[in-house]
């Protein structure tokens, strides 16, 4: 049966701060619409008013909005995440984590060498100092090569970044800040490799849907593959289904390359793929990768789901395959 609705708040202009509606769109993953009807449904969040009348959130409901949204994609409803307050909603995110990432235990007494290196970086992080992080990442990946940080400590890193901020222990700025940090450190490092005089193909165009703000994966993405001999054009984050296959189209891709975050719906997700799919020309690959959930159902028609970094060496190279094979 449906929850009883909840009677609207009333609400008295205030001048308190708090962040306007498009602002936590964009902080949380949820979109207005949503966040309005929630108000509505279950008297949660509960915005202030400015001047205008226009809604103002809190940075505590803010926060509680983020932990709910991360919690959705467990599989956990909204009704029943709106009633928790913010410590037990974290309690649910770290029993869910621990669930499915046990080797990122910091309490975990057999660490190895680079679990020791990211919790050195997480310390790093939090002592606020942006050169000291950008120097050890760089000189971390001089020492192993760009391939090997990326695998072995980028990614994980990122990981346990974000499950840091999700357990409280870093703020919105912190994650922002290493986000920042780690991609001038990728940035540079792709930057640096030589041209390869004939490269072997594919030509992948890397981006992210709409409201996908995380590019993060994309660098990555972007570094295995130009190591690879692949030719990749990055759009940046959030381009519209549309412009995605007018842009394959003018740099004639050979795969189109998207990342999402848990921080989507995967009906949407798997909407949008078919969606893109069936846009584009059959001779496009489309490759789908990320920490979305939507990504582990069952295999889609025309689409990869990629499920880790070490995998896209394979497809590159099954591409190389069936190119030689169709050009015969």
């Amino acid at each position: 049966m449906p929850s009883t609705p909840h009677p609207p708040p009333t609400h008295e202009p205030c001048h308190g701060t708090g962040q306007p509606i498009a602002v936590v769109e964009r902080e949380t993953g949820l979109a207005k619409e949503t966040l309005r009807v929630w108000e509505k449904r279950y008297g949660f969040p509960v915005p202030l008013r400015d001047a205008n009348g226009d809604r103002l959130y809190p940075r505590d409901q803010v926060r509680r909005l983020q932990l709910i949204r991360r919690l959705m994609d467990t599989g956990l409803r909204p009704g029943k995440l709106a009633l928790l307050d913010v410590d037990a909603l974290q309690s649910l995110l770290t029993q869910s984590q621990e669930v499915c990432r046990p080797e990122l235990s910091r309490t975990d007494k057999n660490l190895g060498p680079s679990s020791l290196e990211v919790q050195a970086l997480l310390d790093t992080i939090a002592a606020h100092n942006p050169p000291a992080l950008r120097h050890a990442l760089s000189h971390a990946q001089l020492r192993m090569g760009l391939a090997a940080f990326v695998t072995d400590l980028a990614a994980p890193l990122a990981i346990a970044v974000g499950e840091a901020w999700a357990q409280g222990r870093f703020e919105i700025f912190e994650e922002h800040l290493f986000t920042e940090v780690m991609a001038g450190v990728l940035r540079s490092a792709i930057s640096a490799l030589p041209a390869a005089l004939s490269p072997e193909g594919p030509r992948v165009l890397l981006t992210t849907l709409p409201q996908e703000l995380h590019g993060l994966g994309l660098l990555m993405v972007e570094a295995l593959l130009a190591l690879d001999g692949c030719t990749c054009i990055s759009l940046g984050t959030q381009t519209p289904i549309g412009d995605v296959v007018r842009a394959a189209h003018a740099h004639r891709a050979d795969v189109v390359g998207l990342g999402f975050s848990n921080t989507h719906n995967p009906a949407v997700v798997l909407a949008s793929l078919r969606e893109l799919r069936s846009q584009l020309p059959d001779t496009t690959a489309l490759w789908a990768g990320g920490a979305c959930t939507a990504l582990d159902h069952k295999p889609m028609h025309g689409i990869t789901a990629v499920r880790s970094l070490a995998q896209l060496r394979t497809l590159a190279a099954q591409w190389r395959i069936d190119s030689g094979e169709k050009s015969i």
